[in-house]
């Protein structure tokens, strides 16, 4: 998931392997891309010791910390996916295992752990914090260690000041970053793993143990989100370039080893667990592998109707810019390899964005919506460079021989006008899209809800209710039962430690929590659905699709009548 200008050779001992990354020597036509690359002489090693580059990371930083940090509690919704981390979380904090309920290896631990360790000391210091909306705050850190990174990474790319700033703000203020990276979800975590893999990758120290390093830090990544696989070709590609070719051998072979053996440590837990293989009377690793990769698909991302395709618009509704041109400008980068500089420079995040699409565009595939958090930085880096690349072409064209010397004011107002009419298309729409973040809540329901269930119900302790995640931490510190007097909807159906416990279904249920997600799933949910039909309002906050409704049961009714 570090800053001066160097001098070309290390004077330290051993600094054969310390010289900058060479160029390929390439002929073009004048005027063509590529010629040199759109950089300074020097990459970037320690980002402390460079003032221009500290300034500029520090103002764009800045503004993606305001941007995000604000109203982070109320806007977006909270969901469902938030609410599962952070009860993991939570029940790591508390020494109850590896989650609120049996551990089923859906994903690998390792990412909520960190959420743990990152929500301990508010937890600690404010118990009642420990719910979705306040914990939103840790993801802030997340994406400010994300965004430096970024910056770092633009920069051992051979990229330019000002175009690593524009990748970085690229990454940061893009509406549907701000949506997204907000929410407590294991690709974030993941993608600043991933984005520290690939710095240490691309330094130009070239010692061995910054490669080693990035096979770790890879492998962090994969054990966060096992989705992250998918990249690891491109990281690859980005260590063969930048390694040196006397010890690349070496580097990459430790690098591999490395991310290897942290990654066989989840499948040993599961060995040692006997939770290995399937087998009666215990959840098992493959089973968890099976599930997803068997699950239903959500249909084919460019078919109308189908669930990816409604994903995909819901990404394309905060932002047309950075998905659509960050894949156009990756798909052309890998095209003209052979014979640009910056698609050289820029290979290795340009795979990585390619890589990424293909797995989306399955035909059956299930697409999540945060899917697209593991792109965001590689389309942001791909941008920032298209426009290095394009800027660097037209400043700097080569003359042939006899040719008089080009209008260079000509040539600064031309991209001026480039630069603004971009400005122009994409301010707007990103005004629009921060401004609803910024300002809007979403989640008056959720908290008027929580409230009412700390307020209303006269004896919590011994009172039964059927709650989506983000609402089952909240029941929890209102002095429900975890686990099962606050019972995670899902769990009343598919946990054997849980329905055990409910011999008479849903009669022996008080209250169901209806949000949006309980209503959508019920239907494949018998004791879920079973309650829903046997209850009645006696609460509702919101309104419309997103409303949430207090339900009482009929089974709650008689016990309070009697």
């Amino acid at each position: 998931m570090t800053a001066t200008l160097p001098t070309a050779t290390d004077p330290r001992p051993g600094a054969a392997t310390a010289t900058a990354p060479q160029v390929p020597q390439q002929r073009t036509r004048p005027g063509g891309l590529g010629v040199r690359p759109p950089a300074p002489a020097h990459p970037l090693l320690r980002l402390r010791s460079s003032r221009s580059d500290l300034l500029l990371c520090a103002v764009v930083l800045l503004a993606i910390v305001l941007v995000q940090g604000w109203n982070i509690t109320r806007f977006p919704t909270l969901s469902d996916d938030e609410g599962t981390y952070l009860a993991q979380a939570w029940a790591v904090q508390q020494g109850d295992g590896l989650a609120h309920y049996t551990y089923w290896y859906d994903h690998p631990p390792l990412g909520w752990i960190q959420i743990a360790g990152l929500t301990y000391l508010p937890s600690l210091l404010v118990p009642d914090w420990m719910t979705v909306a306040p914990m939103r705050l840790s993801m802030v850190a997340v994406s400010a260690v994300s965004s430096v990174l970024i910056y770092v990474l633009a920069r051992r790319l051979w990229l330019p000041r000002w175009a690593s700033g524009l990748a970085m703000a690229l990454f940061g203020l893009s509406p549907l970053s701000v949506v997204l990276q907000r929410e407590i979800f294991l690709d974030n975590l993941a993608v600043m793993w991933m984005l520290l893999a690939f710095c240490l990758a691309a330094s130009p120290s070239r010692h061995l143990w910054h490669h080693f390093g990035s096979g770790l830090a890879a492998a962090t990544a994969v054990l966060t989100k096992e989705t992250m696989l998918v990249v690891l070709p491109a990281l690859l590609v980005t260590m063969w370039r930048h390694s040196h070719r006397d010890t690349r051998k070496f580097a990459v072979t430790g690098a591999v080893t490395a991310c290897l053996l942290i990654g066989l440590s989840y499948p040993l837990y599961a060995l040692l667990n006997n939770e290995l293989l399937p087998g009666a009377g215990h959840v098992s690793l493959i089973d968890g592998i099976t599930y997803q990769m068997s699950r239903p698909g959500s249909g084919f991302i460019l078919s109308p109707g189908s669930g990816s395709n409604g994903v995909l618009r819901s990404w394309l509704y905060y932002d047309t810019v950075l998905p659509l041109g960050g894949l156009a400008g990756a798909l052309l980068l890998l095209a003209t390899l052979r014979w640009s500089v910056t698609a050289h420079a820029l290979a290795g995040p340009a795979l990585a964005a390619v890589l990424l699409a293909a797995v989306a565009m399955r035909p059956s595939g299930y697409l999540p919506a945060m899917y697209v958090i593991q792109a965001l930085p590689f389309l942001a880096l791909v941008l920032a460079g298209g426009a290095a690349s394009v800027t660097h072409a037209v400043l700097r064209r080569r003359r042939a021989p006899g040719e008089p010397r080009p209008f260079t004011h000509g040539r600064r107002v031309l991209v001026g006008v480039l630069a603004a009419a971009a400005a122009v298309y994409v301010l707007p729409r990103w005004y629009d899209g921060d401004r609803t973040a910024l300002t809007a809540d979403a989640n008056a329901p959720y908290r008027q809800a929580a409230a009412w269930l700390g307020r209303e119900v006269p004896d919590p302790a011994r009172t039964r209710v059927l709650v989506d995640d983000a609402l089952w931490l909240d029941a929890v510190h209102h002095g429900f039962e975890p686990g099962l007097g606050a019972i995670w909807f899902y769990k009343a159906d598919l946990d054997p430690a849980v329905t055990g416990t409910l011999p008479a279904g849903w009669r022996d249920i008080d209250y169901v929590v209806s949000s949006p997600t309980v209503r959508r799933d019920a239907a494949d949910l018998p004791n879920v659905k079973a309650a829903l039909e046997h209850s009645a309002v006696v609460a509702v906050f919101g309104s419309g699709e997103d409303r949430i409704e207090i339900r009482r049961t009929d089974s709650a009714g008689r016990q309070s009548g009697s």
